[in-house]
């Protein structure tokens, strides 16, 4: 599940990337094969932290499963 942290929350991405112009035709974040399509991976910390990417529009995403 993709979710979109935010200082001390997290947010479901159809609230931030539906006015996303890089986001697909549904208002989701281009996920294709297990990696953003519309950001880059952000290296982590620790190896328990879920994968986290920073989109072109700033956010930070993790992949959390």
């Amino acid at each position: 599940m993709l979710v979109i942290l935010m200082e001390n929350q997290m947010l479901a991405p159809q609230s931030v990337c539906q006015s996303c112009l890089l986001a697909d035709q549904s208002g989701q974040p281009r996920w294709r094969g297990n990696e953003l399509r519309c950001g880059h991976l952000i290296p982590k910390p620790t190896t328990s932290q879920p994968d986290q990417y920073e989109c072109q529009m700033g956010f930070r995403i993790a992949n959390i499963q």
